[in-house]
């Protein structure tokens, strides 16, 4: 493995590894740690809030680079995870012995990460089910996430089993979400397919890709608008990062008070706090009963007060 280091900013150091032949069966995460001799959970950090690139590209932990793959590698200051139970109240929609299904506020987050070391969604699951088996480190129970400033239901797995076949259907396609939303203008009924990838110079942020993205489709359907605003009704029928809230800013009717991809000015101007965005149905068949289940969270008190003056 070659080395190369250099200061980037201050106090930031980036390193750009080759890898060798021999290194090639080994994890992306397994393989740093075992190089710089940091834990592995550090890693897996850096990897998921984009500190780590193989080859320009943002890769998963699980990755296993190739011979003369280039990694590039940005340390920065952080703690390493010490994810604790912490009592913090969860508006629970039903839970059994195999998995727990909650209305997410918009303020919490759903897992552990750079920035955003207590106080999730993960912690207070870890407090409320004792029992629960974590078969991951960094997202115990997690199968699938909502961002910080999205409300609704959220479900988690209790058991490794449960965990790795709601996985499996979040990744098969064999949940069914719909989300309602307050969006900027009056946009028109539609199916928006448009792939969605890494901004190519906006680390943090995705982007509409013409060459080079996933496949990403949302239904699009109008439930009431004043042509200033509208209220929608969204279904995503693949599960891609800020997919909802890409696509609408790509149609030019982004999310109101999206503090990324929305617009600044008419943010200000409504005294949104965050992004209008609800996660409002999720139905999946249960893993262990084989019954077919629909979750429904409540609207939010400040998406009503748009809808009420719509």
């Amino acid at each position: 493995m070659k080395l190369e280091s250099e200061i980037v900013q201050d106090n930031l150091l980036q390193e750009s590894l080759i890898i060798e032949p021999w290194q090639q069966h080994m994890r992306l995460d397994m393989l740093l740690s075992h190089h710089f001799q940091k834990s592995r959970t550090y890693f897996q950090n850096l990897i998921e809030e984009g500190f780590v690139v193989v080859n320009g590209k943002r890769e998963k932990k699980s990755y296993k680079p190739t011979p003369g793959d280039e990694v590039e590698v940005q340390f920065v200051v952080t703690r390493e995870l010490d994810i604790s139970p912490e009592n913090i109240p969860l508006d629970i929609l039903y839970e059994d012995d195999e998995l727990i299904v909650v209305n997410k506020a918009a303020s919490m987050v759903v897992h552990p990460a750079h920035g955003n070391w207590s106080g999730t969604f993960v912690n207070a699951l870890l407090y409320h089910c004792r029992n629960l088996e974590r078969s991951d480190d960094t997202r115990p129970g997690i199968v699938h996430r909502l961002d910080k400033g999205t409300s609704g239901v959220l479900v988690a797995a209790k058991t490794a089993y449960t965990q790795e076949k709601l996985s499996g259907l979040f990744a098969k396609r064999r949940v069914r979400k719909r989300y309602l939303a307050i969006c900027l203008g009056k946009p028109q009924n539609q199916i928006i397919a448009a792939p969605l990838g890494r901004h190519p110079a906006l680390r943090k942020e995705i982007a509409v890709l013409e060459v080079g993205g996933k496949e990403a489709e949302t239904t699009l359907e109008v439930i009431k608008s004043n042509g200033i605003l509208s209220f929608v009704s969204l279904a995503p029928k693949t599960g891609r990062t800020h997919q909802l809230r890409v696509h609408l800013k790509h149609i030019g009717h982004p999310i109101l008070g999206d503090p990324v991809y929305g617009r600044e000015s008419q943010n200000s101007l409504f005294r949104t706090r965050r992004q209008l965005l609800h996660a409002e149905t999720l139905e999946f068949v249960h893993p262990k009963s084989g019954k077919a289940m629909t979750f429904i969270a409540p609207i939010p008190d400040d998406m009503n007060e748009f809808i009420e003056k719509i």
